[in-house]
C-alpha cells in the first residue's frame, strides 16, 4: 500500500514537472526563437528548464521515499546508464572524427533516458 501510494505521488510530481516542461517549450521555441538576441531571449529560451529542475526534484523525492532495496537499485541501474552513455557518446565522438555528423547535445539525455531504462528492463527480466 505504502509503495503504491509513492509511486503516485513521484508520478502525479514527475509528470507535473513534464507537463511545465512542455509547455514552457513550445512557449520558448514560438516566442523566443524570433525575438533579438539579448537577455530576454536567452531566458525565455532557457526558460523549460524550470520545468526539468522539477522533474529533478521529483525523482530526488522519490529516491528518498523508496526503502534501501528499491534506492540501491535505481541508483545502479541509473549509474550503468550513465556508463552506457558516456561509453556511447565517447564512441560517436570519434565518428566523428571519421566524418559522422555532429550530433547535438540534446542527444545525450535521450541515449542516457533509454540506456537506464534498458537497465532496469534487463535486470527485471533477469529476476532482480
Amino acid at each position: 500500500m505504502y509503495q503504491k501510494r509513492i509511486n503516485n505521488t513521484y508520478l502525479r510530481e514527475l509528470l507535473g514537472g513534464l507537463v511545465l516542461y512542455c509547455v514552457l517549450l513550445v512557449v520558448a521555441i514560438r516566442v523566443g526563437r524570433p525575438l533579438e538576441d539579448g537577455v530576454p531571449r536567452t531566458l525565455l529560451l532557457v526558460s523549460p528548464m524550470i520545468g526539468f529542475g522539477l522533474m529533478l526534484w521529483a525523482i530526488a523525492r522519490h529516491v528518498r521515499r523508496v526503502d534501501e532495496y528499491m534506492r540501491q537499485l535505481l541508483l545502479e541501474s541509473v549509474a550503468l546508464g550513465a556508463g552506457i552513455t558516456a561509453g556511447l557518446t565517447f564512441t560517436y565522438g570519434f565518428l566523428e572524427t571519421a566524418g559522422f555528423p555532429r550530433l547535438s547535445m540534446f542527444a545525450v539525455w535521450g541515449v542516457m533516458c533509454v540506456a537506464t531504462v534498458a537497465v532496469c528492463a534487463v535486470r527485471k527480466l533477469g529476476g532482480r
